[in-house]
Parts: structure tokens; sequence; C-alpha cells
């Protein structure tokens, strides 16, 4: 049980951390406030085992880069990243750029066409991007692979219901994009889905998270959403608790057919 602490302080702290900037996709700041329930496997491991056999790889909106750049140790001969958003081109730029790999400023949606060759890449990945199931399977090469992680479209639907919002793609499940990428010519590898909780210590890291995810409570700010912040931190200092439904999948596909 935490004490209450004084409405006035409260909305001093949540505006303090309404104005810390965010880049790329780095939750760090949260270190230790933020903390989701531990995942049954390992993305970058599967991508860095992936990458191991390919001569090519495309990261689809790689964001500042960081994943990719833990996967440094595998990349093969040629890297493609895409990212749209300018602060994050312009950091995975910055970031990847020197080490040879080739960034690209592409609009990433469930429709838009790829800028690239057919069967250009022997790997795709995707982590947690839109992304045209057509696309992927047009230019991935014969014998490539496509791996995806996906957030499940229900994430934090209980919290979003504190300010009166509610998830934008519900329907974002494996069962929704596995039978597409098999229409589409794929053959599925293997489809791993899990649930569990992500958890904050307090209201304040509820208050950067919203931010630096704006989908989830569109136009959320600290002068407009008080009603359900402090009904958050009521919840918290009664019982302590402030976590929300959490859920992944994975899914790996397979083109038919032998590298060349």
């Amino acid at each position: 049980m935490r004490c209450a602490v004084k409405r006035d302080e409260l909305l001093k702290i949540w505006q303090a951390e309404e104005r810390q900037p965010f880049v790329g996709w780095d939750f760090s700041y949260l270190a230790g406030r933020m903390v989701e329930d531990p995942l049954p496997w390992d993305y970058v491991q599967q991508a860095g085992e992936l990458m191991d056999g390919a001569s090519s790889v495309l990261d689809m909106d790689t964001g500042g880069g960081e994943r990719l750049l833990e996967l440094r140790p595998h990349w093969p001969t040629r890297v493609v990243a895409t990212e749209e958003y300018p602060p994050n081109l312009a950091l995975a730029t910055d970031r990847l750029a020197p080490l040879g790999v080739e960034v690209r400023d592409v609009r990433i949606t469930d429709d838009d066409p790829l800028p690239f060759a057919d069967g250009e890449f022997e790997l795709v990945l995707n982590r947690h991007a839109a992304f045209n199931v057509a696309e992927v399977a047009r230019i991935l090469a014969p014998g490539g692979s496509f791996l995806t992680q996906q957030v499940h479209g229900l994430w934090t639907w209980d919290l979003m219901a504190y300010f009166g919002a509610q998830p934008q793609w519900p329907n974002a499940t494996p069962e929704q994009y596995a039978p597409r990428l098999k229409n589409a010519g794929l053959e599925i590898v293997q489809v791993q889905e899990w649930r569990g909780k992500l958890r904050f210590t307090d209201v304040g890291a509820i208050v950067y998270y919203l931010k630096a995810v704006p989908w989830e409570v569109p136009d959320f700010s600290v002068a407009t959403h008080q009603a359900g912040l402090f009904a958050l931190q009521e919840r918290l200092e009664q019982t302590g608790d402030l976590s929300f439904f959490a859920s992944y999948y994975t899914i790996e596909a397979h083109k038919p057919g032998r590298r060349k």
C-alpha cells in the first residue's frame, strides 16, 4: 500500500514524465518501472539463426535499428532496413549506414507495395510492424524465410479502458495472418503465442509509455486525461498493482523452392 500523494504534486510529476524525450524504440528510461513477463522465446536468437543461413536480409520498420544492431554478429553480405518515421529514420541512418546497411525511407502498411524486386531477399524480418502479405511473398527468394513478431491486437485493452479508448486493431492475431501468408504461397513453419502481463511501478511510467505509443490512447496528454490517471493512482494506492493484458505472437514462414 502506498501513501497518497497530493494531487498537485502528482500532476507535476506526470507533466515532467510527459516532457521526457523518446527516440528510436528504446524504453530504457523505464528500466525497472515497466516490466513484461518473460517470453518463452527469444526473437533475436531466432532471427540470428535464420540470418546465419541467408545472404541478404531486409529488416522492415527497423525503428532506430536497435534489434538489427543486436544481430550484427549474424549479418549477411547484404543488409537493408526500412523506416518511415523521420526521427527514427535519421537515427537508424546515423547508426546503420556507417556499418554498410542500406537504410530506405519506405512506408510499411498492410496494403502498400514494397520498392524491391521479386525474390530480392533470402530473409525478411519484421518486428512489431505492419506487412503486406503478398509483397512479402513476392520479394522473398525461393527457399527464403519470413519471421515476424507481432503485438496482439488486444494488447493492454484494460489500460486503454481507463481513458475511454479501445484497441484499434483487435483482429491483429495469428489466426488472421497465418492463413494469409499460406494463401500467398508461403509454408508456415511455426506459430507461437504468449499471454502475460505488462506491469508498471507508478503512474508516471504509464504517462511516458502512452506518449511513446500514441496509437493506444489517441491524443493522450496529462491535461486532457487526468481522470484516468487519478483512477490508476487510486488503484495503485489501494492494491499496489498496475498490471495489464499483454500478448505477443511470432510466425515463421518459408517460401518453397531452392536458393540459388
